[in-house]
């Protein structure tokens, strides 16, 4: 089952904190524009942030990609998981460092409670490396913002989004 409906705003936050960082970012984009089913419709400015929790690690590249789709979180979820395998991203433990990670955030309205997919991400409203780059492609949907900020700088880096 491909978990097609009506279309809807998604939306995914990407991060990365070894090897290439914009490289692992910029191939996430690639592979959602290159996905069936899922329109790129925007993406955040790029954001160094400093690691939450886990070992001791380098800071991380974060951007949030607005799509639009007619498939279910857990088709983006699978896609997400494709997109990370693609940058070989090794699970080697919670917070740990990786080269990429895609975190269904939002899909439109959608619900999900399932162990291993949460929809909205049950963490989105306090984690400021989500919510800034989300502010800049929907500021409605980063609200509340937190009232820490800090370690959250704006890059001059880009995203490149299909034409």
């Amino acid at each position: 089952m491909t978990g097609r409906g009506a279309s809807r705003r998604a939306y995914l936050g990407l991060g990365s904190n070894l090897g290439d960082r914009l490289a692992h970012l910029q191939g996430a984009v690639d592979g959602l524009v290159a996905t069936e089913g899922v329109t790129v419709v925007a993406a955040s400015a790029v954001y160094e942030t400093s690691p939450v929790g886990g070992p001791p690690q380098p800071d991380y590249l974060n951007a949030v990609v607005a799509v639009d789709t007619d498939r279910s979180a857990r088709f983006l979820l699978n896609v997400a998981q494709r997109l990370e395998a693609a940058a070989e991203r090794v699970r080697s433990g919670r917070w740990g460092p990786r080269t990429l990670d895609v975190d269904v955030l939002l899909v439109g309205d959608e619900e999900v409670h399932e162990p291993d997919l949460e929809v909205p991400h049950p963490r989105l409203h306090e984690r400021a490396f989500v919510l800034v780059p989300l502010a800049d492609v929907d500021e409605d949907r980063a609200r509340p913002r937190p009232a820490d900020q800090a370690g959250v700088r704006r890059t001059a880096l880009r995203l490149r989004l299909p034409e």
